[in-house]
């Protein structure tokens, strides 16, 4: 305890030396904890983006790029899928619902997706989420548009609003469908996912906006085409291969003829081409025999993935970047303990006379070497908390901003079993730094004894 006492005192009377090393400390440790929960973050935000969707189907492709075109909004998709073959999925006995996806247009960059009602019946996000209408309605018409919350505040919309679509993603100009405005009729809520910075049109709006246009678009592009085609069964050729219904799912009821699933029986007689769609299935436990059976379609070629497994291959591929982060934030850390070893050992020229006293009052070479060792642990626990609080009150603060700013919602949680190591590792690293000048002062004082030689 009398220790303890020293200890405090003589760190009281180095204030500035003190305040200066237990910063140094801090920021080094508010950087490596900083760092560790953003990481985990974004991990859980992209995680987060959807929930409760079993498949995304879309062209051949790798499955990358095909989780971050149709869900992420980013890069440009493998190409198109017919719309028979979305309605022969469709109709699969054991698919509970589709979400059918169209891409390829923009608006002053913004993502243009033609869907329909069924993706905002059944796509879910974080905590099974519903994507809602947060003013006015959702789309019915074929020249309604929904927007997301930062399209709204960012081009400054509002319900009732006119807006003219962009024929691909580099921006307005001689590619504007000026012929077929839209009109906003509803603005979403907040989600923090890429649905607050998308357009959400119908497939209808797609099919006339495009009506005329060749199919592939001048940057190269895979644009929707919508010409009539006759389906399956009806007069005339038809212009896609038919192919047996896809052999039932284990336990699933046959189809009995009851037309297309869900968001299909609102299109039928259409011909869209799709980018990608969602799906649900009736049981989770078949999903990978309807992967497997997608990616083996003998009529037109797909690429079926389940999300889960998509994002956790994008983790992999880059992770190196994470270590690259962990690495540096650790060389942050050592650069400052070895501040907090400079500072002490510096100060022990001065403190002899110091020490003389101690010794002089009965301490012996081993107290004063302990006195050292607890001021370095001291200087070190503070820090690392101080560290801590810091992080904490950085995320409050700037929560709001990266969601509004980048859309990534990065949650505020109890420190995790890693960052206790990180914190519990530079207490433990700051005592042991402390050992240096602990065995300074230790021979120090055995040679000086009372007699300071300076």
């Amino acid at each position: 305890m009398l220790t303890l006492q020293l200890a405090l005192r003589s760190l009281r009377n180095r204030r500035l030396t003190t305040i200066l090393t237990v910063m140094s400390i801090a920021l080094s440790v508010s950087l490596l904890v900083g760092v560790e929960t953003v990481r985990r973050g974004i991990r859980e935000s992209f995680a987060g983006t959807i929930r409760g969707t079993d498949l995304i189907v879309g062209a051949r492709g790798g499955s990358q790029q095909l989780l971050m075109s149709s869900v992420f909004g980013l890069g440009a998709p493998a190409g198109s899928v017919e719309w028979s073959t979305y309605e022969r999925w469709a109709r699969h006995p054991g698919v509970a619902w589709t979400i059918p996806i169209s891409l390829g247009d923009s608006y002053y960059g913004y993502r243009v997706v033609g869907t329909t009602s069924a993706f905002f019946e059944h796509y879910h996000y974080r905590n099974d989420g519903n994507v809602t209408a947060a003013e006015g309605r959702l789309f019915e018409g074929e020249r309604d548009v929904v927007i997301g919350i930062e399209v709204a505040k960012t081009r400054q919309l509002s319900i009732g609003s006119e807006i003219v679509l962009t024929h691909g993603l580099r921006g307005t100009g001689i590619s504007d469908h000026e012929e077929h405005p839209f009109t906003v009729v509803g603005i979403l809520a907040r989600t923090s996912t890429p649905v607050d910075r998308s357009v959400f049109i119908t497939l209808e709006g797609i099919e006339g906006m495009h009506e005329g246009m060749a199919p592939e678009s001048p940057d190269g592009w895979t644009q929707p085409k919508f010409a009539p085609l006759q389906l399956p069964g009806a007069d005339g050729a038809s212009a896609t291969p038919t192919a047996p219904a896809p052999p039932p799912m284990p336990g699933a009821a046959a189809p009995e003829g009851e037309g297309l699933a869900t968001s299909a029986d609102e299109h039928a007689g259409h011909a869209h081409k799709l980018t990608a769609f969602l799906l649900g299935t009736k049981a989770r436990s078949a999903s990978l025999m309807l992967q497997r059976q997608m990616n083996t379609d003998r009529v037109e070629p797909l690429t079926a993935i389940l999300p889960a497994v998509a994002l956790t291959e994008l983790w992999h591929s880059i992770g190196y970047a994470e270590d690259g982060a962990r690495i540096i934030t650790g060389a942050v850390l050592i650069v400052g303990l070895l501040g907090m070893l400079v500072a002490l050992y510096s100060t022990l020229q001065e403190r002899r006379r110091e020490m003389a006293i101690l010794r002089s009052l009965g301490a012996g070479p081993g107290r004063i070497a302990a006195l050292l060792v607890l001021e370095s642990g001291l200087l070190a626990v503070v820090g690392a908390f101080v560290g801590l609080g810091l992080v904490y009150g950085l995320l409050g603060v700037g929560q709001g901003l990266a969601e509004r700013h980048f859309g990534v919602y990065i949650p505020i949680t109890p420190p995790g079993s890693l960052e206790w190591l990180y914190l519990g590792g530079v207490i433990v690293a700051g005592v042991l730094v402390g050992l240096v000048p602990a065995w300074r002062a230790y021979r120090n004082t055995l040679q000086d004894g009372l007699t300071i030689r300076l």
